[in-house]
């Protein structure tokens, strides 16, 4: 397992991404899988860099592994600001009205959407955000 830590900014988004792009070189991911991926990293980070220690900025850590048989990565956010858990609200409305009005909640719907697993957990004053893809077709 790979990680990084970072200033829980939105400006480490693309040392971030590139982290994960990195440890991912090596297998041959497709670009749809790849865009997936990146999808979500973005929507879990963006949301760590501007809620976990609003107004403070605090530090992450991501944990980048790949694990075979299948092949999947599997990728762990971790942070020490406020407990939340993004699992617990209800499904995003994904409704013309709700997508007009920006009700919130898109982001996660599309992570859950888009990778194989998701979990959340709260574990010795951190929150823990993990979620799982399978790389090959």
């Amino acid at each position: 397992m790979s990680e990084l830590q970072v200033e829980a900014d939105v400006k480490e988004l693309d040392r971030v991404q590139d982290f994960i792009r990195e440890e991912l070189e090596k297998y041959d991911v497709s670009a749809k899988v790849m865009y997936q991926i990146e999808l979500a990293v973005e929507e879990i980070y963006t949301n760590i860099s501007s809620y976990a220690y609003h107004p403070e900025v605090g530090q992450a850590t991501v944990n980048c592994s790949v694990i075979k048989d299948p092949l999947q990565v599997v990728i762990q956010f971790l942070d020490s600001g406020k407990p939340f858990d993004p699992l617990s609200r209800d499904e995003a409305d994904i409704s013309q009205k709700a997508l007009m009005e920006r009700t919130g909640g898109l982001g996660i719907f599309l992570v859950k959407k888009n990778m194989d697993d998701v979990e959340y957990s709260y574990e010795n004053g951190k929150n823990v955000l993990t979620i799982s893809k399978t790389l090959e077709g």
